[in-house]
């Protein structure tokens, strides 16, 4: 739930500490959950509660389980109406603050101030608000006006206030100030009377913007915004500072009252929080949001300006041997490393991005010509190519590099992307280490290549391709819930070839449905025998983007379904990535929803690597989050990490998602996860897949590992 600063479009961002991502979302994890002050994020379109700190529960009365999606509109007396014109305004932007009624879970009434603000984070647009209980200090303000009259400061509400408040005369000449301004500026009460508030000026707002606030009360009779001030020691801070004009009677004015919260910590966490969103966490490279925004300002400008733009679709050549013969974290500091070199390799106007894994884009901005764009891709590869020693291993890696021009290889972000792989691949047929051009007709990349159609169609024909079964299991209850079907080629010359061997050229090859056709007839002829040897766990099957989005997929399923006997509702489960989705994210929901009446449920697959991972959650109707792989890992990493994989837990919940963790390859790891509220999960210290001769001798000797049920809260039902 982090927003992050905006970053100019034509300059590559610095390359953050690996751990400053992860310890910035902690500091305002902890500022959520620790500040005083009461704070809700809220969903600005349907007005529910995404998430509240202490401070909400003990104010409202309300447990945080209770409070999480619940309509604001259970709390506010304001009707429905005015509740959604008050989201849009600060949606908008247009006001910030509110003082509204709000009925306690003990039916009592308070008024409230809020502050709401929007952020932009991985679950979408949300409104931030931070809530004070103004009741007293409305109430004291009233007094004021008339015990000012008699020289009188009222005391109890001024003194106690948890906001800084300065009284003026109408020369603007300090009165009084309470303990809480001292406190924020370090200036003492006896410093500031009789000087103005010109005192805490930090030089960042001009006389124009002055006049408009003052101009504002002479007008309104109130002024309220955010305004830069310098303490007394010389430290500038933010505030939230709100202005109001005091007459008596006759209307004639008397004082000034201000009142100020400093909001510092808070900007830093939004901002922080917004970076979050668009950047990669492990490189601090954009990630796949920000480089489409990227991609799209460098097209208008190319389009404005006559100029030639580049996009290069990189891969590192041979990573994953080195991540098995190393670790990952061998790996990932490898693409740290990468991700540093690149960035410093690159133009000022140029961007690079990483989609996730080791595959990288690069804008290549104002190029004069081919020529120059050939000559940065060399650069680009010589550099990755480098010799590099990483913790006292010799690491070399090399990259393929695709590119494709603007306008000749593409005029929108997509054609270029596209075709920007297309050339990667034709680069590593080449034989790696080199950069491959984008070219039309009989010589696009892979696409073309009909030998290699011809190639996958007969190895499918000829049965060349198993499926193997990794097991999925509930930790705390201690049962087999389901098996996920894995592909390999049996190949006659290379042996066992997992996946990643062979995918990318189905997809390139457009043979993605047939692929995903023949996995499916063969899951389910499987779990037809199965269940006739008395095997009732359900199958998972991932099935690739342009296959599910296929006009005849439910059609093809639901006969699928009715050949095979033995087959109950919810026997069968698929599994999909977010980038399915975000082709035609409607088309995405109707199959969804086709396949829930064929009693079939879906999955998430890879749960928070993607383009927008909660604004998927909450839009997709899936049934099951898979948490990837990486999240699981990095929980030994240390306290950061496991914040970060509870939070996902929680979302996952608040969202009704069942939750299944990937790559669980310790009985550590898995009792952490049950301690964390995720009851189900796959990986090696639970089973390696399998050969589906070998699932029921598996499943007759398994029993669960003690040391999974070492104590947890309680957690929603598993899916199984």
């Amino acid at each position: 739930m982090a927003p992050v600063p905006e970053t100019h479009p034509d300059t590559a961002p610095p390359g953050p500490d690996p751990g400053d991502a992860a310890r910035d979302e902690e500091r305002f994890r902890q500022l959520f959950r620790g500040h005083t002050a009461v704070m809700l994020l809220v969903a600005p379109d349907s007005g529910r509660i995404v998430d509240a700190n202490p401070a909400a529960e003990r104010f409202y009365g309300y447990p945080r389980g209770e409070l999480l999606g619940m309509p604001v509109s259970e709390l506010s007396l304001l009707d429905q109406r005015a509740l959604a014109a008050a989201r849009e305004d600060a949606r908008a932007r247009t006001r910030s603050q509110f003082v509204v009624p709000h009925r306690l879970a003990g039916g009592e009434i308070r008024l409230v101030e809020a502050y709401v603000s929007p952020v932009d984070t991985v679950a979408g647009p949300l409104l931030f608000a931070i809530i004070h209980d103004v009741t007293e200090q409305v109430t004291a303000e009233d007094a004021l006006r008339a015990l000012i009259e008699r020289q009188r400061l009222a005391a109890t509400v001024f003194t106690h206030a948890h906001e800084g408040v300065i009284i003026c005369d109408p020369e603007e000449k300090i009165l009084d100030v309470n303990p809480m301004f001292t406190q924020l500026t370090g200036y003492t009460r006896e410093e500031v009377l009789g000087r103005t508030p010109r005192v805490l000026s930090s030089r960042r707002h001009n006389a124009a913007f002055f006049r408009g606030v003052w101009q504002a009360v002479a007008a309104d009779g109130r002024w309220e915004g955010e305004v830069w001030n310098r303490r007394k020691d010389g430290e500038a801070f933010i505030v939230h500072l709100a202005i109001t004009a005091v007459r008596d009677d006759s209307r004639v004015l008397t004082h000034y009252i201000g009142h100020l919260s400093d909001i510092t910590l808070l900007k830093h966490n939004q901002e922080t929080l917004e970076r979050l969103a668009h950047h990669d966490a492990l490189t601090g490279l954009p990630n796949r949001t920000l480089l489409a925004d990227r991609l799209e300002q460098a097209l208008a400008r190319s389009r404005r300006t006559g100029s030639t733009l580049a996009v290069g679709y990189l891969d590192l050549d041979r990573f994953k041997p080195i991540n098995d013969l190393y670790g990952h974290d061998i790996g990932d500091q490898l693409l740290i490393d990468v991700a540093s070199r690149l960035r410093r390799t690159v133009r000022a106007a140029d961007t690079v991005a990483r989609l996730g894994g080791d595959e990288f884009v690069i804008i290549f901005a104002d190029l004069k010509g081919v020529d120059e764009c050939e000559l940065l891709a060399q650069r680009v590869l010589d550099v990755v190519s480098a010799p590099d020693a990483i913790r006292g291993e010799p690491v070399r890696v090399t990259a393929s590099l695709g590119l494709a021009l603007f306008p000749d290889d593409g005029a929108t972000p997509d054609a270029l992307l596209r075709h920007a792989d297309l050339a990667m691949y034709a680069a590593k047929e080449q034989g790696r280490n080199r950069f491959h051009c984008f070219e039309h007709g009989s010589e696009t990349p892979v696409r073309g290549n009909r030998r290699e159609r011809d190639r996958l169609r007969r190895a499918l024909d000829d049965d060349q391709f198993v499926l193997y079964y990794q097991p999925k299991v509930d930790l705390r209850q201690g049962v087999v819930v389901g098996l996920e079907a894995l592909i390999r080629w049996q190949h006659p010359e290379r042996g066992l070839l997992g996946p990643a061997a062979f995918l990318p050229a189905f997809n390139a090859c457009r043979l993605d449905a047939t692929l995903g056709r023949w996995v499916l007839r063969t899951a389910l002829a499987q779990r037809s025998r199965w269940f006739d040897a008395g095997v009732r766990a359900r199958i998972a099957v991932n099935i690739a983007g342009a296959h599910l989005l296929s006009p005849s997929f439910a059609d093809e399923l639901g006969e699928m379904l009715a050949s095979h006997s033995g087959l109950c509702r919810g026997c069968l489960e698929l599994e999909i990535v977010e980038s399915t989705a975000l082709v035609d994210l409607d088309r995405a929901t109707a199959v969804i929803e086709a396949c829930h009446a064929l009693g079939v449920t879906v999955a998430l697959d890879d749960f928070g690597t993607g383009y927008s991972s909660l604004s998927y959650l909450r839009r997709l109707p899936v049934d099951t989050v898979k948490l990837d792989q990486e999240f699981v890992r990095a929980m030994s990493g240390g306290a950061n990490d496991v914040a970060i994989v509870k939070s996902v837990v929680g979302l996952a919940h608040a969202f009704g998602r069942h939750l299944v963790a990937e790559g669980v390859e310790t009985a550590e790891l898995a009792a952490l996860l049950v301690e964390l509220g995720c009851d189900i999960a796959q990986g090696y210290s639970i089973a390696r897949p399998m050969p589906a001769a070998a699932v029921p001798g598996w499943l007759a000797a398994f029993r669960p590992d003690p040391a999974w049920l070492r104590g947890s809260p309680a957690a929603p039902e598993s899916p199984g």
